[in-house]
């Protein structure tokens, strides 16, 4: 049924869309149907948020001691940390991967910053109440960024299967506050 309502609702946005030129032909715009192909993206391939406390724990043991970021990031494989220096006018780029960290040069920057210590998102919830909305979506990474007052804002970059993609801000227990469509 589904698919039906979907053929019919494209079909009307079609012909509405299609223009009469100043000759008298009519032109309609390219158009492309997709249905996804599968229905969940495999756990294995979320975010995986346990590593970003096993990547925290590495950098902090590295800088030796607890340390600003503003923004911290995870895929399935791979946490980025973006350390604030200076008085957070420099960001240096950190990434972990497979227990090992490496690093790039700092960069000027300005923004919010938190403290590991202010994450207090619920890493079994946060990509519950996504995947239940949005379940053919591919959910790319999980972000954490500074607020500009010491606390944390939390967000999920997501792809449709079809194309397109979504950056959805949630709350600490993954509810969603607001989803905007990103190029």
């Amino acid at each position: 049924m589904r698919s039906r309502r979907t053929f019919v609702v494209l079909a009307a946005l079609l012909v509405a869309a299609c223009t009469t030129e100043p000759s008298g032909s009519a032109t309609s715009p390219a158009v492309t149907i997709c249905e996804p192909s599968v229905t969940a993206q495999p756990d294995d391939q979320l975010p995986n948020l346990t590593n970003i406390d096993k990547a925290i724990v590495a950098l902090e043991q590295q800088f030796g001691g607890a340390q600003q970021y503003f923004e911290i990031n995870a895929t399935a494989r791979v946490v980025n940390l973006f350390v604030a220096l200076n008085d957070a006018k420099v960001a240096q780029p950190w990434l972990w991967v497979d227990g090992e960290l490496s690093s790039k040069e700092g960069q000027p920057a300005s923004g919010g910053t938190f403290a590991a210590a202010n994450m207090d998102y619920e890493s079994d919830k946060v990509l519950t109440q996504i995947r239940s909305k949005l379940p053919d979506a591919i959910l790319e990474s999980f972000y954490v960024n500074g607020d500009g007052t010491g606390s944390t804002l939390y967000g999920v970059l997501a792809t449709a299967q079809c194309g397109g993609g979504l950056d959805i801000v949630v709350g600490p227990t993954g509810a969603v506050k607001s989803v905007d469509p990103v190029n």
